[in-house]
């Protein structure tokens, strides 16, 4: 299995973010950060894959920091697709743009990231585990002080495959 440039690239970005650089710019009141990790919320999503006979979706997802800006972040997360055929699982780590902040009720974004995805017997193909390329968009809707639904579209395996899910999400507080 060959491991593609893209995804050494990304790890090598989070292990350099891991280790804690920051960044301040007087020019904006030092809120400007080169990389801020941690763990700032989590989701729990559930949906349909549309692929074939379809499948049914749960998923959880991390929001493990900021990329720069507190709008561009870092999320990984992982779906496992049951029925209708063949079991699958995907481990995602994605960079999301969110095109406001999070005090504001309704919150847009887009993204993409790699992913590592199988099926069940995948030790009887060939090209199995792959990595496929990630497209996700989607908006938060607030409930209740830093609790959001979501709403989320995934192209997966480069436009190959569509998730939709839904979902509540926690943020972190000021």
């Amino acid at each position: 299995m060959r491991i593609p440039p893209l995804f050494i690239g990304l790890l090598l970005t989070t292990s350099l973010a891991a280790q804690g650089n920051n960044q301040n710019s007087e020019a904006d009141g030092g809120n400007t950060r080169l990389f801020q990790l941690g763990l700032y919320g989590f989701s729990a999503r559930a949906g349909v894959d549309f692929q074939g006979e379809g499948q049914a979706v749960a998923s959880i997802a991390l929001d493990m920091g900021d990329l720069y800006t507190e709008r561009l972040r870092l999320r990984p997360s992982a779906e496992l697709g049951f029925g209708w055929g063949q079991n699958t699982y995907v481990a995602n780590i994605e960079v999301i743009h969110r095109f406001t902040s999070d005090s504001v009720a309704a919150v847009p974004y887009i993204g993409g990231g790699i992913a590592l995805a199988g099926q069940e017997g995948c030790d009887l193909t060939d090209d199995c585990p792959s990595f496929w390329a990630q497209f996700v968009l989607g908006f938060e809707l607030r409930l209740r002080n830093q609790i959001n639904w979501l709403l989320e579209y995934h192209a997966e395996e480069a436009f190959g495959r569509h998730r939709i899910l839904i979902g509540l999400t926690t943020r972190r507080g000021n």
